[in-house]
C-alpha cells in the first residue's frame, strides 16, 4: 500500500507546528497543512501578542522537535508563581501566597514566550527537515478511514493517504467533526484580553495572577523591552466589558488596567496592540478515533488560568509520539490510538474540571463569595502538602 506520508497534520498553530517539528525530527515523513499562514513578526497585522509559559515537562518535548536551543536565548524564566486575591471594596492586595520552584526543582517552573515567537522557530525547524512538507494556505476538507489508511481531502483539491491523521485544527476542529467525535462545552460569557506592557517594577521572575472580580489579571514576565521590565498580560473579564476595554483610549486603558493590577509593578504602559479571545471550556468525547489522534484545542480548550493550555497539548503530543516511536511499524492503528485515549484522557478531565472550578470562582462579583474565596484561597495554599501537590500539577508531573 502506497502511503504519501506517515502522519498528516491538520493545523499549522503552535501545537500542529510542534507536533510536525517532533514527529519530523524523529524520522516520519509529514504533511502538515493550514489555511492560514503562520505570522511570525510581532509588529505584522494580526499577529498572536498572547504568550505561552512552557512549563518543565514541555522542555523536553521542546528538545526532541529540535526547537530548545533556539528558543532559549529569547525566554523570561518563572521562578515564582504568585497568588493575589484584591476581591475588596478597593483593589489591592488583601491575601497573597507565593509557590517557589526552588521549593521542588532547580529548575524554574516555566519560560515565558511570545506566541509569535514560536511560531518563527518552528516554521525555521520546518524549513530544516526534508521529511517535513508543511504547506500554509491550505486546509482539510474530508476525511476517509479504513482500518489501514486514512484518506484526507484538501483545499487544493488533492487527496492525501497517510497512516495516522493529527487533528491539531482548533476548537472547531474540521477533522474531529469529520470523524464525528462530540464535544461538550462550557461558555461563562468572558472574553480575555491579550497584550503587553512595561512597568517600573521588576518582574523578578515572578508570573501573578490577580484575582478580584470578572475573571484573573494575569502578568507573565517577558525579557526586557527597550530597557524596561516588560509583561504579558492576560486580562479576563465579562465579555461586554473586554470589548469596551479593546476600544478605549489608551491613556484610560492604561489607568485602568494599572489599577487592576493592585500597581504591584507600578504603572502599566501599553506596549503592543490588544487581542480578544472568547473563553470557553471545551473537552472531546474521545481523543482517538479511526486512524486520527486529536491534540490541543480539538482535543480540549481551558481558560487561560495556570499555563494549562498548550501544556497540556505538547503532554498529548509526547504521548502520541512515544507510542509510535515504541512501535512504528503499528502507527495510527487501533490499538497505538486506542493507547493513546487511555493515556491522556483521565488527566484531561481532571484539568478541565478544575480550571473550570478555579474561573467560576475568580468571576465572583458579590462581595460574600469574594470574601468567601478569599478565605478558601488563604486556607488551601497554605497547608505545606496540598502546595507541594498544587505545584506539582502546576507543572503536569503529578
Amino acid at each position: 500500500m502506497a502511503f504519501d506520508c506517515d502522519t498528516l497534520i491538520s493545523g499549522g498553530g503552535i501545537a500542529g507546528l510542534t507536533a510536525a517539528a517532533a514527529f519530523g525530527t524523529a524520522g516520519f515523513d509529514v504533511i502538515c497543512v493550514d489555511p492560514a499562514p503562520p505570522i511570525t513578526e510581532r509588529d505584522a497585522k494580526g499577529a498572536d501578542m498572547r504568550t505561552t509559559a512552557m512549563l518543565q515537562p514541555a522542555r523536553d518535548v521542546l528538545m526532541a522537535a529540535g526547537v530548545w536551543d533556539a528558543l532559549l536565548p529569547h525566554a523570561a524564566e518563572l521562578q515564582v508563581m504568585r497568588i493575589v486575591d484584591a476581591g475588596g471594596e478597593v483593589a489591592e492586595p488583601r491575601v497573597t501566597r507565593e509557590f517557589r520552584a526552588s521549593e521542588i526543582s532547580e529548575l524554574p517552573f516555566g519560560w515565558n514566550f511570545s506566541n509569535w515567537l514560536l511560531r518563527r522557530e518552528l516554521v525555521a525547524r520546518l524549513d530544516a527537515l526534508p521529511n517535513v512538507d508543511f504547506r500554509p494556505g491550505t486546509g482539510t476538507t474530508s476525511l476517509f478511514t479504513r482500518t489501514a489508511e486514512a484518506r484526507v481531502g484538501l483545499t487544493d483539491g488533492t487527496r492525501i493517504t497517510a497512516k495516522l491523521v493529527i487533528a491539531a485544527d482548533g476548537r472547531a476542529s474540521p477533522m474531529r467533526e469529520a470523524a464525528g467525535i462530540s464535544v461538550s462545552t462550557r461558555r461563562y460569557g468572558q472574553k480575555a484580553l491579550a497584550f503587553a506592557v512595561t512597568h517600573p517594577v521588576p518582574h523578578e521572575m515572578v508570573s501573578t495572577e490577580i484575582h478580584r472580580t470578572g475573571g484573573p489579571f494575569t502578568l507573565v514576565p517577558l525579557p526586557d523591552r527597550d530597557g524596561l521590565p516588560c509583561s504579558a498580560v492576560v486580562w479576563m473579564d465579562d465579555g461586554a466589558k473586554v470589548m469596551a476595554r479593546a476600544e478605549m483610549d489608551i491613556a484610560a486603558f492604561e489607568a485602568e488596567m494599572s489599577e487592576r493590577s493592585c500597581e504591584l509593578f507600578g504603572p502599566l504602559t501599553l506596549a503592543s496592540p490588544r487581542n480578544v479571545w472568547p473563553i470557553i471550556s471545551q473537552h472531546a468525547e474521545r481523543l482517538s478515533g479511526e486512524r486520527i489522534a486529536l491534540i490541543a484545542e480539538a482535543a480540549h480548550v481551558l481558560p487561560p488560568i495556570g499555563a494549562q493550555g498548550l501544556n497540556m497539548s505538547l503532554k498529548d503530543m509526547a504521548t502520541l509520539l512515544g507510542l509510535a516511536q515504541a512501535a512504528p511499524d503499528t502507527l495510527g492503528d487501533q490499538a497505538m490510538l486506542e493507547a493513546y485515549h487511555n493515556a491522556r484522557y483521565s488527566d484531561v478531565q481532571l484539568r478541565v474540571r478544575g480550571i473550570d472550578l478555579l474561573n467560576r470562582a475568580s468571576q465572583a462579583s458579590a462581595p460574600l463569595a469574594r470574601d468567601a474565596r478569599a478565605v478558601g484561597l488563604n486556607a488551601l495554599y497554605g497547608l505545606a502538602p496540598v502546595r507541594k501537590m498544587l505545584m506539582q500539577m502546576g507543572l503536569g508531573v503529578s
